[in-house]
C-alpha cells in the first residue's frame, strides 16, 4: 500500500456539554487535520493522489463549514443565541469534541470519494485524537 499524508489548517469554536472541566466553556483552537490517503497502487503520474488536490477536496468542507466557527452540540442553549445574534454555529449530533471532529472530517472525506483511512485533528500543538478505518473488516 503507498500513503500520503495532508495537513489542513483551520481555527474553531466549541464547548463541551455535560462535562465537568475547562473544556466545559466556550474556547477556541488552531486546529490541524492529518488526512491519511492509501491506495493499493499509484496513478499514471506515479502518485497515491495530488497532495493540492486533496487540499482543494477538502479545503471546500472545512473552510465553509467549520473555518471560524463555534462548533455545538445541537441541544446547547448558546444556539439560541448565536442564532438570534446573526452567528449560526456549525452543529453536531455529539460533542464537538477532537474525536467527533476527527469522524466528522473521514466522513465528509469518503462522501468526497477520498480513499482516506484515517483522520488525525490536532486540538493543540501536544493532543490530537484519531478516527480511522476499522482493519477488522
Amino acid at each position: 500500500m503507498f500513503t500520503i499524508v495532508k495537513k489542513l489548517y483551520f481555527c474553531y469554536g466549541h464547548r463541551l456539554m455535560d462535562y465537568d472541566g475547562p473544556c466545559a466553556h466556550p474556547h477556541g483552537h488552531n486546529a490541524v487535520a492529518e488526512i491519511e490517503i492509501s491506495t493499493a497502487s499509484l496513478n499514471e503520474v506515479g502518485m497515491v493522489m495530488d497532495f493540492g488536490d486533496v487540499a482543494e477536496v477538502l479545503s471546500a468542507f472545512i473552510d465553509k463549514e467549520l473555518d471560524h466557527q463555534m462548533l455545538l452540540r445541537s441541544d446547547d442553549p448558546l444556539v439560541e443565541a448565536l442564532t438570534g445574534a446573526g452567528e449560526p454555529p456549525f452543529l453536531m449530533d455529539d460533542n464537538p469534541t477532537a474525536e467527533n471532529i476527527a469522524r466528522l472530517i473521514f466522513e465528509e472525506a469518503e462522501k468526497l470519494n477520498l480513499p482516506v483511512i484515517s483522520v488525525r485533528l490536532w486540538e493543540t500543538p501536544d493532543a490530537y485524537a484519531e478516527y480511522r478505518i476499522d482493519e477488522n473488516y
